[in-house]
């Protein structure tokens, strides 16, 4: 097999792993132990433009940065497509995530599509419970399906 599609796959691979990781994390970090971090995200009264949430930022941005030096210093090896995989889902993740869904800079407002209202459907209904052992929808970008359903019954009326 070609390199390049070997590279290609565990790119994608390391991508759907991090929504699953990103799952693992919201629910049980996020709403377990690091919810002193998390809390002013379903919470918010200040009107700062950031949050304690943003540690996350860093939290899961230091993985994808180790894999990608690491990767560069060893000729390219698989760290670096690991971690290439991890950045492109935290990429994706601040462009859904804070700029789509919370729309901290006011951009891609208004969609026809149903997997992007769907998404944001499950995002809100999230965000509907405030407390930390509370909660639905701890995924971005794979949701129940019931969401999905909605979105496209909403979409045909």
């Amino acid at each position: 097999m070609s390199p390049w599609i070997v590279n290609t796959l565990i790119v994608l691979a390391a991508f759907v792993g991090m929504e699953c990781v990103a799952w693992l994390a919201h629910k049980y970090l996020m709403h377990g132990a690091l919810w002193f971090l998390h809390h002013d995200h379903h919470q918010r009264d200040d009107g700062d433009f950031f949050e304690k949430n943003d540690y996350f930022f860093a939290i899961f941005a230091t993985p994808g940065i180790l894999c990608l030096l690491l990767g560069v210093n060893q000729g390219f090896n698989f760290f670096f497509w690991i971690g290439l995989g991890i950045t492109l889902y935290g990429f994706t993740y601040f462009l859904v995530h804070d700029i789509f869904i919370h729309q901290r800079f006011k951009m891609f407002r208004n969609t026809d599509s149903v997997y992007l209202k769907a998404i944001r459907r499950a995002h809100k209904m999230h965000h509907k419970h405030l407390g930390k052992h509370q909660g639905e929808c701890f995924g971005m970008l794979w949701v129940p399906l019931r969401y999905f359903r909605e979105a496209k019954n909403a979409a045909v009326k």
